[in-house]
């Protein structure tokens, strides 16, 4: 399914009508998020037009390499600046979220804003909290969405050597190096477009996957051996981890990314679920495999969403009644599970 309402947008883009552009994305953004503010804001600098990406959080650090990082605001860090540059700005884009309770304090004030915003995302079921977008719930990323924005808006020559490097590595991230079921033909051809504009892939690589941390590795090798659980009647991969497990580690932002993938390498899994006692609040990741909807779970009993195969949910309950309300819940689905 598809909304494209952006004809007028393009338009007043192109006269700078638009001229003083806001540009955000959800809370603890990952390579898409990064990738996809940061390469629109190459392109609309390419343009000549004004714009600042604002994060609502901060975000992992092996994401600071991205062109453009040092120009990016953390609303937790500069509140009072972010409020001014929202207040001034004449647009807002809204890059690979679907609600503005993704984007904390700051969605309250995007909603108080008079000025029009801008969707660009690939999550189901968007809130309509925007004037135009540009949605597509069957791409790969929010980076494909906006290449092909861009490449609609204002041809090929606004993709810079920066902005493809951004864009590949949302492309690369959210399609685990091109191998999830939302990797389609489109995306490779994109993926192809963005190389032969000048992304470094290899390179992009290497700086995603290959500078992790000592307590990172330990972390995961921890988890993999003394914290798995396998519930095996559901098919079901399980991670819990406690707020002392999180301090003995040192973990920092972006430090459990990608654990939750761990579960489904195993035999016969088709459900991994990691759940982390966060200072706020119960965190959850969920992937699976097939057709079983982790999206629609999440949403039933942890107040979250996301995709089919990917999705995240939250609790301000205990981490003991989280992992229990979980253990408990799944087993309702174990038929469906089998049959996966």
């Amino acid at each position: 399914m598809r909304i494209d309402n952006t004809e007028d947008l393009i338009i007043r883009l192109k006269s700078k009508e638009f001229s003083n552009i806001f540009i955000t994305t959800h809370h603890k953004p990952d390579g898409d998020a990064m990738g996809s503010t940061l390469g629109l804001w190459h392109i609309l600098q390419k343009m000549g037009l004004k714009a600042t990406v604002i994060t609502p959080t901060d975000y992992s650090e092996n994401l600071s390499w991205l062109p453009g990082n040092n120009e990016v605001i953390d609303f937790t860090i500069n509140p009072e600046k972010v409020k001014q540059l929202l207040k001034e700005s004449d647009l807002i884009f809204c890059l690979d979220f679907n609600k503005l309770s993704r984007i904390n304090e700051l969605g309250e004030l995007v909603s108080q804003s008079n000025t029009p915003s801008v969707l660009i995302d690939h999550h189901q079921d968007p809130d309509k909290f925007y004037k135009y977008a540009y949605w597509n719930n069957e791409s790969s990323s929010t980076c494909e969405l906006v290449y092909e924005f861009g490449l609609k808006a204002f041809g090929k020559n606004v993709f810079t050597a920066d902005a493809v490097n951004c864009l590949y590595t949302g492309l690369m991230t959210d399609t685990g190096n091109f191998q999830y079921v939302n990797t389609k033909p489109q995306t490779l051809r994109i993926g192809a477009d963005l190389i032969e504009l000048g992304a470094k892939h290899t390179l992009i690589h290497e700086r995603i996957y290959d500078v992790f941390s000592i307590n990172r590795s330990r972390l995961f090798g921890y988890c993999l051996y003394e914290k798995l659980e396998v519930l095996e009647d559901c098919r079901t991969a399980l991670i819990y981890l406690n707020r002392e497990e999180l301090q003995r580690f040192q973990v920092v932002t972006g430090d459990t990314e990608g654990l939750v993938n761990f579960g489904l390498g195993l035999k016969d899994i088709v459900l991994s679920v990691l759940i982390i006692d966060r200072i706020e609040k119960v965190k959850m990741s969920f992937r699976s495999k097939g057709n079983f909807a982790v999206n629609k779970y999440a949403e039933k009993y942890f107040s979250g969403g996301g995709h089919i195969n990917a999705a995240g949910g939250a609790s301000e309950d205990s981490l003991e009644n989280v992992v229990s309300k979980f253990k408990s819940t799944i087993k309702e689905y174990k038929s469906e599970l089998q049959k996966v």
